[in-house]
């Protein structure tokens, strides 16, 4: 298996560490606000990596950090007069929950920062130790970019060209130097803070990422994942700190980005009114269908969300889940291998960096060739393919509809077949009209009618 590793700037084999499983993180949320599709898309392409990795036989334990201290968390309690924590409580609950509804099951551990102070505490006096850090007075300690030449690998940039370099705590003018960012932040009297031996305070956005994957997977480990926003000066600063304070090179083997989303073509904001939560869209909409939409679209690659994305995602989540159906009535002396000739264009498109697009054509690829002569496949052939396609969707956590059809609908379907076959077709029209209005479709198929699901 292939992975665009962003550190190499090119693709690289996956390789099974020997004795253990592969060690995966992604950078989770900030809870001060209830999260939106641009976060979904990001962890639902990691569930489907992970899910799929399992579903070759790789092991994988599959670490997430939850940033419950930040100062979007601090001001989003004052600004709705509560504790900071009773911020944090109500935006991971509603996180998970989201989580759970999209079917993201496949992390093993969320780690909050708060239940890891003692370690990012460790982590600041180790890098302070090795010449690493710097204390502001009335401020807090700062990592010196200055002790890291390499710093800007990742994402290619140099302090120099870091623009945007000072991120959420990190604004203090008397830093050393441009790039520096905040490890250890001495809280005000009103602000939440711990009590540690580098002072009353709370920790840098940066520094917990590490501090928690050091704890659970060492200073080394497999891969990093996260969205192309925290490439810089996120994953950075990272690579900063744990490489300073350990000593050894790569901190991560492999770094992987998923790509923006966008709402029809423009960056989500309140402002402009285009902000979607996922709260929202599961009103209205199955957790199957984003899934789709994700997997429509190669991980690195932007997606646009617009009406006309839902509408094909909707219809792709049909048709396969008809032609799966319709599998079952096969009946015929067609005894094709057609589930060998799927499965391996479709590992083949999934090895090569996850390249879903091209494992979706290879569905619809296998559908074009079979579906006008469906009813012509043999039992065994039909079975086969079925089991074949479930297997793969199933690799990558996508549920495939397979609505239960009321008996007044198959009763109704019935009817009209009857209708039908004694030629009274003004009556067998009009119930098929029916079945219609009332959100069926009715296929005649050589096995009796074929009802699935208009939408």
């Amino acid at each position: 298996m292939l992975i665009f590793n962003t550190l190499s700037g090119q693709k690289e084999p996956l390789e099974k560490p020997v004795g253990r499983a592969l060690k995966l993180f992604v950078c989770g949320p900030t809870v001060y606000d209830y999260p939106h599709i641009g976060n979904a898309r990001t962890f639902i392409f990691f569930d489907i990596f992970a899910k799929y990795l399992r579903s070759q036989g790789h092991k994988l334990t599959y670490l997430q950090n939850i940033t419950d201290i930040d100062d979007k968390i601090i001001l989003r309690a004052k600004e709705d007069s509560v504790g900071w924590n009773l911020v944090s409580r109500k935006f991971e609950k509603a996180y998970l929950e989201n989580m759970r509804t999209l079917g993201i099951d496949s992390v093993n551990m969320y780690a909050k920062a708060t239940d890891h102070i003692a370690e990012i505490v460790s982590q600041v006096k180790t890098l302070i130790a090795k010449g690493s850090a710097y204390l502001i007075e009335d401020d807090g300690y700062y990592f010196d970019l200055k002790t890291f030449p390499e710093y800007g690998k990742l994402s290619r940039r140099t302090v120099e060209q870091a623009e945007d370099a000072v991120t959420r705590i990190d604004t203090s003018d008397r830093k050393r130097n441009r790039g520096d960012f905040a490890l250890w932040k001495f809280s005000a009297p009103d602000e939440p803070g711990w009590n540690t031996e580098l002072g009353f305070g709370r920790p840098g956005w940066h520094i917990e990422d590490t501090a928690i994957t050091e704890h659970f997977f060492g200073p080394q480990y497999d891969i990093h994942g996260g969205a192309l926003d925290l490439k810089f000066p996120h994953h950075e600063a990272e690579i900063a700190q744990q490489e300073s304070a350990s000593g050894l090179k790569p901190f991560v083997r492999h770094w992987m980005h998923a790509g923006f989303l966008t709402v029809d073509g423009q960056k989500m904001s309140k402002s402009l009114g285009n902000f979607v939560t996922i709260h929202d869209f599961l009103k209205d909409n199955p957790p199957e269908l984003f899934r789709m939409m994700v997997f429509m679209h190669h991980y690195r690659s932007p997606l646009d969300y617009t009406n006309n994305l839902v509408a094909t995602a909707k219809k792709n989540l049909s048709d396969i889940g008809a032609f799966v159906k319709k599998l079952e009535l096969a009946n015929g002396e067609d005894s094709g291998n057609y589930a060998e000739e799927f499965e391996a264009k479709f590992k083949e498109a999934m090895n090569d960096d996850l390249t879903t697009p091209s494992a979706l054509a290879s569905v619809f690829e296998i559908m074009n060739i079979v579906a006008p002569k469906v009813y012509g496949l043999s039992e065994k052939s039909g079975k086969s393919l079925k089991a074949a396609l479930i297997a793969a969707f199933d690799s990558v956590g996508i549920n495939l509809p397979s609505p239960r059809i009321p008996i007044k609908i198959r009763l109704l379907a019935r009817k009209r077949d009857k209708y039908r076959s004694s030629k009274q077709f003004i009556q067998s029209d009009a119930l098929r009209d029916k079945a219609y209005a009332l959100g069926y479709t009715i296929e005649d198929t050589p096995r009796g009618p074929f009802i699935w699901v208009r939408d």
